[in-house]
């Protein structure tokens, strides 16, 4: 399973979909077996669920997101968890141990519209 993290250094970004990259994470026998990191590309609607998609992402977590993201990233079978906050390591850690359900936090109305991947 892969799972990626939206992220500004080491910590989740609260920006879903404009952030620095992703830290992407190989669990195999509940374990986090490789991590790697991605830098995201420059900003295009859509382009994050497809690319996601090519490099293998089975689950997304991430603070808010659009709701067009999310259905964006169910259309290329990603799941998609929201509500976690703090240091990535530790989010994919409580992950595997099942302590991560989605909030279903869905981003809307914001100062920084579209941040939140609204048109990814």
């Amino acid at each position: 399973m892969k799972v990626a993290i939206p992220v500004e250094g080491q910590q989740l970004s609260a920006h879903f979909g404009y952030c620095e990259g992703f830290n992407i994470y190989v669990i195999e026998n509940n374990k986090v077996a490789s991590k790697e990191y991605l830098k995201s590309p420059e900003h295009q609607p859509g382009l994050l669920p497809r690319l996601l998609g090519q490099h293998g992402i089975n689950v997304v977590i991430a603070g808010g997101m659009g709701s067009k993201a999310q259905e964006l990233f169910r259309h290329n079978n990603i799941e998609v968890l929201t509500g976690a906050a703090g240091n990535a390591d530790e989010i994919v850690e409580e992950f595997i141990k099942g302590n991560i359900v989605s909030s279903g936090e869905v981003c809307n109305n914001h100062d920084h519209h579209d941040d939140c991947g609204e048109d990814h």
